[in-house]
């Protein structure tokens, strides 16, 4: 609260930062990151118990300064007041739209990327004036105790301040009187944040999840497309709101689909338990409930395909093996929930309109990957479905695009990074 208070008192004295300052609190978290880098990717190794140093890299260093280097290049035209026509009955007067610092934003950051998901809407807040303090997951201490040392150093508490705690304290960091609120995290959980939001009419982005459906059209390049599902399935082990979670795939390429999913697998990752690229689960809580969801589908009359390739026994490690699992059907909680792990449903049809009427009738997903070269088909689809975002004949990628927005919509969010 007294951090809450400092920070609004602040705007209030400073509400509208120059573009010289704003250039200078992004210079300086560049600097942050960069000097900070090799502590932080040793605090989420033993956050994760094992996280892949190459995947902090490129999932989280690398795109946290490409979103600095991006905003810095455009916040020159972002700034600027902008001319809008005026009617011939109210001529000669003028009208404009001027961009203005909301005061102080509150960011709640989940666990699996704490140091993006940190840093990217603290890019945006930072860019367009505002304070922030950001609450982080009690799923990754260690780094969140190193973002406090290296915030303490580069910025005073009255405008960024790292919060930690247990759902007791998130739940009140949501109810604050914040002037934006944003949230990333699970639907489940997204809604009570917009609960507590709704009290002071806060304005929120939910960034959320969902089941984000792959389609492989029936004359894709099998191959490729098993290839780069696997990529983007098992980057932090799955732990990643637009990783594919269930493949459509046409039933006479389902065999293929799976001998090509297994060779990518057994190619990127040969051997699982010391393998330094594979990330762990976060937390045993979190590899039983992967467990659960695998034993019910089997109990249903599902089929799980554990990839294994060097047959390590993992039951000891908080890694867990990849697995596709067929004959699955819609009661299966396998195919409700989102599964956030390496496990990846394999659905057939028989023809296209059955895969359109399926995602018709579904909440709407956070991403949506398409594997075709039909360019009419691939429009068919485009005009027919809703999601966040869509790659086509690869995966994730979408998500990097600094001049494309970030978001959900429907169950899966609203608003954009």
């Amino acid at each position: 609260q007294h951090c809450f208070t400092q920070q609004q008192r602040a705007a209030r004295q400073h509400p509208y930062p120059t573009l010289a300052q704003r250039q200078g609190d992004l210079t300086a978290l560049a600097q942050l990151l960069l000097e900070y880098q090799h502590p932080l990717q040793q605090a989420l190794a033993a956050d994760f118990s094992h996280r892949s140093v190459i995947e902090t890299q490129l999932a989280e260093i690398f795109p946290s300064l490409q979103a600095i280097k991006d905003a810095k290049k455009r916040l020159p035209r972002w700034i600027k007041s902008e001319k809008r026509h005026v009617s011939l009955w109210f001529q000669p007067a003028r009208a404009q739209v001027m961009p203005q610092p909301l005061g102080v934003v509150g960011i709640i950051v989940p666990w699996n990327y704490p140091l993006y998901l940190s840093f990217g809407p603290l890019v945006a807040a930072l860019a367009a004036g505002n304070r922030a303090m950001l609450k982080l997951s009690e799923y990754t201490p260690q780094t969140a105790i190193v973002l406090q040392q290296a915030f303490h150093r580069y910025f005073s508490e009255d405008k960024i301040a790292i919060i930690t705690g247990d759902a007791a304290v998130a739940a009140t960091f949501a109810q604050q009187p914040w002037d934006h609120l944003f949230f990333t995290g699970s639907t489940t959980v997204g809604h009570k944040v917009m609960q507590a939001a709704a009290t002071n009419l806060t304005p929120v982005t939910l960034e959320l999840g969902g089941k984000s459906p792959v389609f492989i059209a029936s004359d894709a390049d099998i191959a490729h497309a098993a290839e780069r599902i696997a990529v983007g399935k098992l980057l932090n082990a799955g732990q990643t709101c637009v990783a594919p979670d269930y493949v459509w795939v046409h039933e006479s390429q389902q065999a293929a689909f799976i001998a090509h999913y297994q060779r990518a697998v057994g190619r990127y990752y040969p051997h699982l338990q010391h393998n330094p690229d594979y990330t762990a689960i976060i937390h045993p809580q979190h590899k039983q409930r992967l467990h659960a969801l695998l034993e019910e589908a089997v109990g249903q009359g599902a089929e799980a395909i554990e990839i294994n390739p060097a047959q390590e026994d993992l039951g000891t490690s908080q890694k867990l093996a990849p697995y596709l699992v067929c004959q699955t059907h819609q009661s299966m909680r396998l195919m409700q929930k989102e599964i956030f792990g390496p496990i990846l449903p394999v659905v057939t049809y028989r023809a296209e309109e059955e895969v359109l009427t399926f995602l018709q009738t579904q909440p709407r997903p956070l991403a949506l990957y398409l594997f075709d070269r039909n360019r009419q088909r691939i429009q068919r689809f485009l005009q027919h479905t809703h999601s966040g975002g869509v790659t086509i004949n690869d995966t994730v990628l979408h998500v990097a695009q600094d001049d494309l927005p970030f978001g959900g919509i429907g169950a899966s969010g609203m608003g954009h990074y």
